[in-house]
């Protein structure tokens, strides 16, 4: 049975103007086909490939096609079935033909092809065993010129949308095939161009071109093929041909590159890569990078609540999407614009927001076996909407808390509170700053004058005392005991002399009356009275 030919599919400027019900027709069409083909045995298939030049130039054209437009792909079942049917067709077409059409050995389209099935392990190894055998390196020195004649354009033009393209389609083949970025960094002239073009370009494109310095670099790296003395030289012209090196600067700052030459290099070379190393892990700031050290999880107990999440252990989209995580997935997808909305939001959740880990997972293709498996381009679904069912019913709103009181001070409605006072009066800082507390002192304008001070002295009574009661039997408390007999009930009632109070008082008295006769008589009659005491006892 002989199948028909293939009807190239056509681009996105044409698709919008065919009816839902002619598309519908066109893939199933393009379904029988391509089962048809993949049922061919491999003497069969091989011929039919060669004979019928229509199958590469469908293959080619749908590849172009949908890597333009692979964010916002159709989701139908059909679309996605005939995505899988063509990726089994190019693989068997590359990997069992020892004679590939010529459309399928292009740049262009191994690069699509690689934009549009970057998910898919198998792609990596093809292309790898396609290097191998097709011997690309001839076929591709145009390429390579093509590309050196873009960044000379660039240096000239405000605006390459020409070079946006052509970054992504060789980031994207970088990733699947390390031989390409060995092809590339054959001599200086691309590292060279690329580092030219870091300092004098916009921002959007230096982040791919970090990406794609970083996969040409981690290609010299591969285990299975590793040239670590043209990794060393070419890292020593950078370090050397400007200090600091921009695009330098951003591969080891923006990338894991120095963990990852620290940890693969071996041999002789690592000897001459040790000094390289340290001088590199400056520009990250830290010096060189511990190991990653995982912190603890706590085990809480499971109550049963908490938001949904699929059986992978991510959240569900429920349509909220917070400003922060919008913002790491544009950063990650600025990386890597193939990459959708909606499996970015899966990879954060996994790395528990670190970015930093997320680009180094996909830059090394480490992911876990259950997002390697989800569809890459998947975008945000759209937010269900609510049902009116499951709606709480109207509540009354709650009454707003009371104001709290204003409060106040003595300086409300002041000539400062009312801008009522004048400018001259309003200063900042100190008001005579040049003065000190000895010019301050020294200074005698505003001292009070000398009769002022004199007045307040004389009117200040110093006479004007308070009778001292301390010892008043009333503020005493009844501690001592009034003499028995005594009218004042005084403690010392009775002890005053009563001879001299009539004649005046003791405070009368005078020197020459202390010395008198009679106070003379006085202790000669005491003395005799103790002399007869004294003579009595005895």
């Amino acid at each position: 049975m002989e199948l028909p030919p293939f009807a190239a599919f056509p681009p996105p400027s044409v698709r919008k103007d065919i009816m839902p019900e002619e598309w519908e027709l066109c893939l199933d069409a393009w379904l029988s086909l391509a089962q048809g083909y993949l049922l061919l045995p491999p003497e069969v298939f091989s011929s039919k490939i060669v004979k019928d030049p229509s199958v590469a130039r469908f293959l080619s054209s749908y590849v172009e096609s949908n890597a333009q437009n692979h964010n916002s792909q159709n989701s139908d079942s059909k679309s996605v079935h005939l995505r899988r049917k063509c990726y089994l067709v190019i693989h068997r077409c590359l990997s069992e033909l020892k004679q590939r059409p010529p459309p399928l050995l292009e740049w262009q389209f191994l690069s699509d092809l690689s934009i549009l099935y970057a998910e898919s392990p198998s792609l990596k190894p093809v292309l790898q065993d396609l290097w191998r055998t097709q011997d690309l390196n001839k076929k591709w020195r145009k390429q390579e010129a093509s590309l050196m004649r873009t960044f000379e354009d660039a240096y000239k033009k405000d605006e390459h949308p020409e070079l946006e393209t052509t970054l992504t389609r060789t980031a994207a083949l970088l990733r699947a095939c390390p031989a390409y970025g060995q092809f590339l960094m054959l001599g200086s002239d691309f590292i060279d161009a690329v580092s030219t073009l870091y300092a004098i370009i916009s921002s959007p494109v230096k982040q791919r071109l970090v990406v794609i310095i970083y996969r040409c670099c981690s290609s010299l790296l591969d285990p299975l093929n590793p040239k670590y003395s043209m990794l060393v030289d070419h890292l020593y012209g950078l370090y050397s041909s400007r200090d600091p090196n921009p695009l330098l600067s951003a591969l080891c700052s923006s990338t894991p590159f120095v963990r990852k030459l620290q940890g693969r290099i071996a041999g002789p070379e690592a000897i001459r890569a040790e000094k390289l190393i340290q001088q590199l892990s400056v520009f990250e700031g830290t010096g060189t990078l511990p190991p990653r050290r995982k912190r603890p999880m706590r085990t809480k107990t499971s109550k049963g609540k908490g938001k949904e999440k699929d059986e992978y252990g991510h959240g569900v989209f429920d349509g909220n999407l917070y400003v922060h995580k919008m913002s790491l997935v544009t950063q990650i997808q600025d990386l890597f614009p193939n990459l959708g909305a909606g499996f970015v939001i899966k990879l954060l959740d996994e790395y528990g927001e670190d970015t930093e880990q997320t680009i180094a997972c996909l830059l090394d293709d480490s992911l876990p076996p259950h997002l390697k498996s989800l569809d890459q381009s998947e975008d945000l679904p759209h937010p269900s909407p609510l049902n009116s069912n499951n709606l709480v019913p109207h509540l009354p709103p709650p009454n707003s808390p009371p104001l709290l009181a204003t409060r106040r001070n003595i300086h409300d409605n002041d000539a400062f509170d009312r801008l009522a006072i004048s400018p001259s009066q309003i200063h900042r800082g100190l008001k005579a700053p040049s003065q000190t507390a000895d010019t301050i002192l020294q200074d005698r304008s505003s001292a009070p004058n000398k009769a002022a001070i004199l007045s307040a002295l004389a009117a200040f009574d110093s006479d004007d005392d308070e009778r001292d009661d301390t010892y008043d039997v009333g503020d005493v408390g009844g501690t001592v005991d009034a003499v028995p007999g005594d009218e004042s009930g005084g403690v010392w009632a009775g002890c005053g002399d009563s001879e001299g109070e009539s004649e005046g008082g003791v405070e009368e008295r005078d020197g020459d009356d202390g010395r008198g006769d009679r106070r003379v008589g006085n202790h000669e009659w005491e003395g005799s009275e103790e002399v007869e005491e004294v003579g009595g006892q005895v």
